[in-house]
Parts: structure tokens; sequence; C-alpha cells
């Protein structure tokens, strides 16, 4: 995979340059289903990280065969190529398409995943703490549960190709069920989708996950690893009709079938994630995802703009080694028994946050928006609280109000690098209203 030398390399504008002639004649059927041309759009020069490098120019050089319209899950998967396949390619998503569904489009349940005699309630008479103690399952049914989640895997994975453009037709184009997987490729954009409940049907249980257990699962969303050029915009994420807060507990701990709704993970890079609507999940994106992974060091630059985080449990993002640019965010923190923090200040973490709202609720304050998981520093201005239901914008220090309430969790202000990529920080009046401009139908 193709790695950027360092920024500044080649502008967006002489990549784009080479496309102009194949950008302005879309063919008959594409200038139908997008008469907008959508799909031929590019991330602007100083847009965020991800216009950086070689640009995020996406699949907007694709030749007319290499524009689909797709309306079922299989068609889906044949568009997007696999990694493998760099060919330039528009994929339009027009409708609802279903991950858990057979090559027929016969729906499939968690049940028609399961082999070799898997159950979750003999899962749960076998392993329980109180019958098993606190050791790793194992056994034939264990292997049992592995071998499931690999036939959920199988089929709800997808791996999409460099140079490749997905966005959704109209305001109801919705990919449910589904683990996107942007991985070891270059220059994608992710547009005007609805990316709903990549649930895993086969957790397992890891009795040494904290002071009790916990249930661990597979599947983000969208997992972008590896990858380099990203752009994911005006897309909603969410849970469905599967929403964390309904799920069960066994042995004490909540069945927690979701995993992340966007991770950015293995020295990803140069990635802009703008005017999105990510909603209710708990562990919501993940910036990193190892202390020990000091190979991410020099990568995982990351720009969050003009999103709205609602009602998140913790990492909005949880940050480790990049250089990350927060600005213009709308964050909407309800439910103490849900929340935990907001920003999370990870091992040699570079965050800088500015001119965000925090819209406070339940009683939470603001020295809960910042956690420290081993870092030092997070630049910070120009953010403000928003009283609940919508009143008046109040500045607020948040590593002062941090510091004040965890002691023994300080957080410097150390300046150790500068945004280079930002066309425009709004100022933070200006987004009073972002929470009705962004996610999924608003292109």
């Amino acid at each position: 995979m193709r790695k950027p030398s360092p920024i500044p390399s080649l502008t967006l504008a002489a990549v784009l340059a080479t496309t102009t002639l194949v950008a302005a004649a879309p063919a008959t059927a594409e200038a139908d289903v997008d008469p907008r041309g959508i799909g031929r759009e590019t991330l602007q020069e100083g847009d965020g990280w991800g216009s950086a490098g070689y640009g995020t120019a996406g699949g907007s050089s694709a030749a007319p065969e290499d524009v689909h319209v797709v309306s079922t899950f299989e068609e889906f998967r044949d568009a997007v190529g696999g990694k493998d396949d760099g060919t330039p390619k528009i994929v339009y998503v027009d409708g609802r398409i279903d991950a858990n569904t057979a090559p027929d489009g016969a729906p499939l349940t968690c049940e028609d995943y399961a082999v070799d005699g898997y159950t979750l309630q003999e899962y749960l008479e076998t392993y329980d703490p109180e019958v098993w103690g606190r050791e790793d399952p194992e056994g034939p049914l264990e292997e049992a549960r592995l071998a499931s989640a690999a036939a959920q895997a199988e089929r709800i994975r997808v791996e999409v190709g460099s140079n490749t453009t997905i966005v959704g037709v109209g305001d109801d184009a919705v990919i449910s069920g589904a683990n996107l997987r942007v991985h070891d490729v270059d220059n994608v954009i992710l547009r005007g989708l609805t990316l709903s409940d990549a649930h895993d049907c086969f957790p397992g249980w890891d009795p040494t996950d904290g002071d009790s257990g916990n249930w661990n699962s597979e599947y983000d969303q969208v997992e972008v690893s590896g990858a380099t050029n990203v752009w994911v915009d005006h897309n909603t994420f969410d849970d469905g009709d599967n929403p964390g807060t309904e799920l069960p507990e066994y042995f004490g701990r909540k069945y927690e079938v979701h995993d992340g709704l966007l991770d950015i993970v293995r020295e990803s890079d140069l990635v802009t994630v703008s005017r999105n609507h990510f909603e209710g999940r708990d562990k919501a994106m993940l910036l990193g995802n190892g202390d020990g992974r000091t190979t991410d060091r020099g990568y995982l630059r990351v720009t969050y703009r003009h999103n709205h985080f609602d009602g998140l449990g913790e990492r909005a993002p949880r940050v480790r080694f990049g250089q990350v640019h927060v600005h213009n965010n709308l964050y909407t923190v309800r439910n103490p028994e849900h929340f935990g923090y907001s920003l999370g200040v990870g091992l040699e973490s570079h965050l800088y946050a500015e001119n965000n709202i925090f819209d406070l609720h339940d009683g939470i304050g603001a020295g809960e928006l910042l956690h420290n998981w081993g870092g030092t520093d997070i630049v910070e201005h120009g953010n403000v609280t928003m009283s609940e239901g919508g009143g008046r914008l109040t500045p607020v220090d948040l590593v002062a109000e941090h510091n004040a309430s965890r002691p023994n969790a300080p957080l410097g202000t150390g300046l150790t690098w500068v945004p280079q990529f930002t066309a425009e920080v709004e100022p933070v009046h200006a987004i009073r209203g972002l929470a009705r401009e962004v996610g999924a139908g608003l292109l």
C-alpha cells in the first residue's frame, strides 16, 4: 500500500487535472441517478487532513462502465470490488440493503449462522463464572462459537477497494448489518449513507477483562485500517432497531453486540470525517487501537469537523499517537448511566480541540468531558457548553474542569503541532443549528 511522503506531496488540484475530461461527462444513466454529480465530487483542498498528501478524489475518474447502482447486498459486494481492485469506481446505493441476507435475498438470523451445535443458552450455562470460574472459555462449545462467528464474518464483511466512492441515492440509502472495511487501500470516499447495526451474533465472554469480566464483540460499522486518504462525509451511524441501551445483561455485564461506529487504526493516515451524525453507541470511535502499536507514530492524522456526536457513551474520539483536529462539532451529552466521557486523551496523542459545543443534559458536568488514558496534553480553545434546552453558550476551559474533577490524572496544555489543513474554523455560535445540517439525506 502506498504511504504518502511528508506533507505536502502532490496536491489535490494536480490529481484532478488528470481526470477533468472523464469527470465532466458522466454517463447518461449516471446523470439520471445523480443529476447534481455528487458521486464525482472530491474533497476540497485544505479541508482537513484528508486533503493532504495526494488528496482524496475517490472514484471521481471512473469510466462509465465502472459506475454502479446497487439495491441488494450481493450487488453491493460485487461493485466495491474487494481491496485488491484499485479500478476507479463509483457505487450508488439505492434504497436499503441488508448484509444479513442470503445470496437469493432471503433474510438471515443469528441462528442461521450458528454451526456445530452452538446455542447462546448452552454457552451461558457452560461458562457462567459461578460454574466455570475466571478462566478463559475453551473446549468444543467455544470452538463452535468461533466457527459460528466465522460464518457470520464471511457473510457481512465487505472489503472496499482503492479509488472508490460509495454514495447514497436520495435520502433513504441504508447499509444495515455490514462490517465495511477500508483496509490497506487508498483514496476512498463514503457519503450520504445510513450505516446501521453491524451486530455480532456471537460475542465472547472474557472473564479477565476488567474487575468482573466483559462481553467483547466484533464488527465496526466502518473500520479504516492501514488506509490513506479517506473522506467520510454526511453519513448517519446508528444501531437501527437494536439499540445498545436495550441489550440484556448476562453474568452481570451488558451483552454487548456492537463494536465501534467508525474506528481508524493500524497506521491509517490523512482522513477527514465531516458532517456525520453519530448516534447512541457506547464506544463510538477509536483512533489507534493499542498502546503497544508504536508503528502508529507519524500516522493517524485525522480531522473531525461539523459532526453531531449524539448521545454517545465514550470515544468521540479516543485518540492514541495521532495529530487530531476536532473542530466545530456538536456534542449532545446525556444519560449519566450511559455516558463516560467525550474526548479520550491517550498515549502520545496530540489532540487539538476548538470551537466545539457541548450540550449538557441530566446533570453531567464539564469536568466529565475529557478522560486521560495515558496522555499528557491537549490543546483546546473556543469550546463552549450549552445549557439544557438549547440556552446560552458559556465558554469552558475543558482542561481546567477536568483537572479540578480528576486531580489524580491531570492534563497539560502543551502545544506540539498546529493544524495546517483547515479551510475554515467557524465561530462557535455559527454551529448552534448543526444537528439539522448533518447526516445522511442532506447532501
